[in-house]
């Protein structure tokens, strides 16, 4: 009679113990390993520890060892089930492998000249024989019959392959991301089924024109939607041949056509700025320096100064255009290099400037949601979307330092060098706002949010602002910081989207904030003549592409939102 030793502490549950000096660790296992006909014989010993002596286990606990023993056999079942499944797969895999290599498809010369076409106009080519390429983008094989969807960046389309096609060694060894040429008769999806476009494409002819790895190589293995985001950044080449990136960037190139195409109707003429400067616009802590010819450059933190250069010949002009903030920011809304649209216009009023930002971004929104090729991209990316009212909310900077403080949101407090102070535990000591405060994103965000609105908030004090924004005037008697005519377009879910302000107009009030920045005015020399030679009321401000983009996409980070995003510690691929 056969005793088998259990020693639930240090025991192990593997093939070949059960002795007292090698005990298994669980009874269940023991029994599971038995032989059935030799299970009731067996004598089973069992203690919990090495300071226990072996006993028989209690008829309770046998009772449920057996019960667990029965699902340790159900799992070996199915696992050499599974096992046996895979080695009969693989089997039919090689078998059909090896019939493959014998098959060599031919285009059949008697069937009607196939005509090229892109996949985005295939409509009026339903019942014609076609031929497409693209990226394979979805693969289902059912031996007898496969079905590929083709990407080819204008569209998506359902490809049948039957018969003859689906046996060559290229049908078997297809993956997902092979470049193919597919040719065949293009047909309306029979009723109840769907496919992209509402037609499929039968082959008759296809050919591999560049292969895609399979096994830990192939595209899935390396990219998936669990993917860690430093990989996801690493690959976003790869990571653009997903919908939802790739649609991101159609609604962007749409965006701009809008955006564009509203700048016309509002008389606004396009130019196209230098990206190496010599001055600064936005404070030199955020330049980008290098040697220009052994002269000291950088690049633009803003277009805004030649824009202005432009009115007297050209009028109101904008520019879509790069700029570059050496800001080390790694929060969801910072780009080290993004997309600024810019626009200067003349003879204007600080009011009117705000009523003209607002028109060119609803009336730009307007014409995405009007279009037949572009709604249905924001309704697959933000399907809640729909378009903000007008017209939007202004709000002071002062008003919004009230409301702040009423609503309860405080800020970090700041020692007199900009750093935060904190408290005894190492927490970040929270403070009401005030007068005078630059009011932290994270507020901003909050405010706007619980809002629920696009915000213009207006009036920023002039020590928080650039040296070229026109000062307020004041009214007599009035005390408290100086205020610029300056805005900030606020949008929820994003925070700033827009920054603008009307510009000093006046020489001499010019060159005395040149003084007070202490900013030399020679590299300015012509920026200064604009204000010799016939001085205007103007204003102008800069849009971040990304950033509209992000809150138009419901897109978490403005990361998502650029074809390779550059922040601090990214400038790759």
């Amino acid at each position: 009679m056969t005793t088998i030793y259990i020693d639930q502490a240090t025991g192990v549950d593997a093939p070949g113990n059960g002795t007292i000096d090698r005990p298994y660790q669980s009874l269940a296992y023991a029994i599971f390993t038995t032989p059935s006909a030799e299970v009731d014989q067996a004598v089973f010993q069992i203690r919990k520890g090495s300071d226990a002596e072996y006993d028989a286990p209690t008829q309770s606990a046998t009772k449920k060892a057996k019960k667990d023993a029965q699902g340790l056999e159900k799992k070996r079942l199915k696992a050499e089930a599974e096992e046996k499944e895979a080695r009969q797969r693989q089997e039919r895999r090689e078998k059909r492998l090896e019939e493959s290599r014998k098959v060599v498809l031919v285009e059949d010369t008697s069937l009607p000249t196939p005509e090229k076409a892109k996949i985005a106009g295939l409509e009026h080519l339903r019942g014609q024989r076609v031929r497409v390429s693209g990226w394979v983008h979805r693969l289902r094989d059912q031996q007898e019959i496969m079905f590929a969807v083709l990407r080819d960046g204008t569209g998506y389309l359902q490809a049948v392959l039957t018969g003859q096609t689906n046996k060559t060694y290229d049908a078997v060894t297809l993956q997902l991301e092979a470049s193919v040429e597919l040719t065949g008769t293009l047909k309306v999806v029979p009723d109840g089924q769907k496919a992209p476009g509402g037609h499929e494409l039968v082959v008759d002819y296809w050919r591999v024109l560049g292969t895609a790895p399979g096994a830990d190589e192939a595209f899935t293995n390396r990219l998936n939607e669990q993917s860690d985001p430093s990989i996801l950044a690493d690959l976003r080449h790869l990571v653009l041949r997903g919908e939802t990136a790739s649609n991101v960037l159609r609604l962007r190139a749409a965006l701009l056509s809008a955006f564009r195409a509203t700048y016309v109707e509002h008389h606004c003429l396009e130019v196209t700025p230098p990206c190496l400067v010599q001055t600064q616009v936005e404070g030199g802590a955020t330049l980008f320096k290098f040697d220009y010819y052994g002269q000291p450059a950088f690049l633009t933190q803003s277009s805004q100064l030649y824009l202005e250069t432009c009115l007297p010949s050209l009028g109101d002009v904008f520019c879509v255009q790069e700029s570059f903030r050496a800001e080390n920011s790694h929060t969801r809304r910072h780009l080290s290099e993004y997309t600024h649209m810019e626009a200067e216009l003349a003879f204007i009023t600080f009011d009117e400037l705000m009523t003209h930002i607002e028109a060119i971004i609803c009336e730009s929104i307007d014409k995405l949601l009007a279009s037949p090729a572009h709604a249905p991209l924001i309704k697959s990316l933000n399907p809640n979307f729909s378009a903000p009212a007008r017209p939007f909310r202004r709000m002071s900077y002062l008003d919004a330092i009230h409301w702040l403080n009423d609503h309860g949101i405080q800020h970090e407090a700041e020692d007199t060098d900009g750093n935060t102070i904190k408290d005894a535990e190492g927490k970040p000591v929270m403070v009401p706002h005030a007068i005078g405060d630059d009011i932290a994103e994270a507020a901003e965000r909050q405010m706007t949010d619980i809002i629920g609105t696009p915000i213009f908030l207006y009036g920023f004090p002039a020590e928080l602002k650039a040296f070229y924004m026109q000062r307020m005037p004041r009214k007599e008697g009035e005390t408290g910081p100086v205020c610029t005519e300056s805005c900030d377009l606020l949008m929820p879910g994003v925070g700033e989207i827009v920054g603008g302000s009307m510009r000093i107009s006046d020489m001499q009030e010019l060159l005395a904030a040149y003084a007070k920045e202490g900013i030399d005015p020679a590299p300015y020399y012509w920026y200064t003549d604009q204000r010799k030679y016939g001085t205007c009321q103007h204003g102008g401000y800069g849009l971040g592409l990304e950033r509209i983009l992000a809150w138009l996409a419901n897109r978490y980070t403005v990361r998502e939102c650029s074809l390779y995003p550059r922040w601090p510690g990214r400038a790759t691929p």
